[in-house]
């Protein structure tokens, strides 16, 4: 097998919650570029039948779920649909978000609930119910998920800490399942994207901008991340390429988190 043939993901298929926009969209066209089929699920069925069309325009097959990830109800009818569909080879838990500006003293307690299963109940979830299906039947697999560099720092100037400590939680729970699921060939791994101009980010722009110019002018890099950025990188975790590698954090921030 040539080093190019380990990249491959003929014949796999994907589930990927919030894969009809952003930086799901990305990871979802890359692996379907590099073969896989694709099984979409985001709350959207505009975007989400976009996103299918593309993904066919690639010579692949594509199936929606829309279904709100965030809640618990909803991700577990998202799972058993995509279960029901046939083997699942590669999940990727990409849903989550900030969604409000608000400091830890006047957060309600029904937000910080919210905001903790959309970030982190989701992982935890989709890990069990997919990825669990991926141990029953013994044929390996890759859970990948979209943890963040919040989970590393206090980012400056903003409120809403519930995703500070959702996307750590989310860095610790990817090295336990790691550590359990290694012996049983399903590989479980965080990225975790710094800036990148998605259409949350957008809107933080015009509310907040300079929160946004902040930020971007301490990326040595220089510039907020593109979408497609991320689209290799999780082809690599998804393969066979990233075979040796479980329970790792892999920061892709222009270099933000460097200084």
């Amino acid at each position: 097998m040539s080093v190019l043939d380990r990249f491959r993901l003929d014949g796999k298929r994907l589930f990927i919650t919030g894969g009809s926009r952003g930086l799901g969209r990305e990871m979802a066209l890359a692996i379907a570029e590099a073969g896989a089929d694709v099984i979409l699920v985001g709350r959207d069925a505009d975007s989400l039948a976009r996103t299918a069309d593309d993904i066919r325009a690639r010579g692949r097959q594509v199936w929606t779920i829309q279904a709100d990830a965030g809640t618990a109800e909803g991700c577990a009818r998202a799972c058993a649909e995509g279960l029901a569909l046939g083997p699942i080879d590669i999940l990727i838990n990409n849903i989550g978000g900030r969604r409000v500006n608000v400091p830890i003293e006047d957060e309600p307690l029904e937000v910080w609930r919210e905001l903790m299963d959309l970030n982190l109940t989701s992982t935890f979830l989709c890990t069990k119910l997919i990825g669990g299906a991926m141990l029953a039947r013994g044929q390996g697999g890759r859970v990948i998920n979209i943890a963040s560099v919040s989970g590393l720092i206090a980012n400056r100037g903003v409120g809403g800490r519930h995703y500070e400590t959702a996307k750590a939680a989310v860095l610790q729970f990817t090295r336990a399942t790691a550590a359990d699921w290694a012996p049983r060939g399903v590989t479980v791994n965080a990225i975790l994207p710094g800036g990148f101009m998605t259409e949350p980010n957008q809107r933080w722009a015009r509310e907040t901008p300079e929160i946004i110019r902040a930020f971007e002018a301490q990326v040595p890099i220089g510039a907020f991340g593109q979408p497609e950025d991320l689209g290799p990188l999780a082809v690599y975790l998804a393969s066979e390429a990233s075979r040796y590698m479980t329970g790792a954090a892999l920061v892709i921030d222009g270099g933000y988190t460097l200084w």
